[in-house]
């Protein structure tokens, strides 16, 4: 068998980047692909004139030791910061963070520890793969954009959740597919909205146990952020599905009914982004997938408790499969 030396990472999001990071620095040549332009997959922040939003991952919790590392590092850049808002949660409300200790956000945006990972990354974005297959020991990816690309890969990484994962298994690894299959993954719609001035409420973030939102977020109350007031709304899990295929008009009006039982304020402007595969996790004896006879894997929330710490564990986990792999490759062919 060939050594690893080019792998491709298909997915920028912090599961994606932390893989793409590790085996960098040990060496490897790694592409990312990602189909958006640009990178963060759910740690993203949608801007507009005078507002800017975090529109999916809210915040992150640290306390697994590897990750709490990596957040010092962050915060040495300069890309995080603690964020203390003030609290109103309902009984019940379910929080998907692993800790009740310091959260903690990128600085000034969602978007930023992801884009610091990715500076020493080479990165093709608005690549859409949609298909992998392999011949002699090496992945051909085509993506819908360019059709076939002209580099090919001794492995390929895939770092997008589990719907998306699972067609381009279907003939390339059935067992990883098969895994893939197993993860139901729900969708959640995101409500931004822009008031003309500061809501006078007694809290800066809240969750709630019941009715259509299950987080609202005083997005200017985290540190670094510049502009108007704007408020994230996050739909309820149940809410999302029942109305996953509804317009942007209803979700809007919908949301914003419920909003108003909080503020009577109304929005100046407000924009809706639904997120498909928001979330969805299985539990595993290990936080990733890595089939090295075929030299493919799999990494992400999905696989490892569905939040930014257990993107970034995923990600590094099936990077220390890869170079254990390549170890030992090396190993028998030094003694063949």
């Amino acid at each position: 068998m060939q050594p690893l030396k080019d792998i491709a990472v298909v997915g920028a999001g912090i599961a994606g980047l932390s893989c793409a990071t590790a085996l960098q620095a040990a060496g490897h040549r790694v592409r990312v692909f990602d189909k958006s332009g640009g990178t963060s997959g759910r740690m993203s922040t949608r801007r507009g004139e005078g507002w800017q939003c975090d529109h999916g991952a809210q915040f992150f919790a640290a306390d697994h030791p590897e990750f709490a590392a990596e957040v010092a590092r962050w915060r040495q850049g300069g890309v995080a910061a603690p964020w203390t808002p003030r609290l109103r949660i309902e009984a019940g409300a379910l929080l998907r963070a692993r800790s009740s200790g310091t959260w903690h956000v990128g600085v000034p945006r969602m978007t930023a520890p992801a884009r610091w990972l990715s500076a020493t990354c080479t990165l093709s974005t608005k690549t859409t793969i949609n298909g992998i297959t392999q011949a002699e020991q090496r992945w051909q990816l085509h993506s819908a954009e360019h059709g076939a690309l002209d580099q090919s890969f001794d492995a390929v990484v895939l770092a997008i959740p589990a719907p998306q994962a699972e067609p381009l298994l279907r003939t390339a690894a059935p067992g990883l597919r098969e895994l893939a299959g197993r993860v139901p993954m729900q969708g959640c719609w995101a409500l931004m909205a822009r008031f003309a001035a500061p809501l006078v409420l007694e809290f800066d973030a809240a969750a709630f146990a019941d009715g259509p939102l299950a987080w609202v977020a005083r997005d200017n109350s985290k540190p670094g952020r510049e502009g108007a007031e704007t408020w994230l709304l996050h739909a309820s899990t149940e809410w999302s599905e029942t109305h996953i295929e509804a317009g942007a008009d209803f979700v809007g009006a919908s949301l914003l009914q419920a909003f108003r039982e909080l503020s009577d304020a109304t929005p100046q402007a407000w924009t809706a982004h639904r997120w498909r595969y928001a979330s969805g996790s299985v539990q595993l004896p290990q936080a990733c997938a890595w089939r090295a006879e075929l030299r493919i894997g799999l990494c992400g929330d999905w696989l490892n408790g569905g939040d930014v710490q257990g993107a970034w564990l995923s990600g590094r986990a099936l990077a220390a499969q890869i170079l254990q792999s390549t170890q030992i490759q090396s190993s028998g062919a030094v003694h063949a």
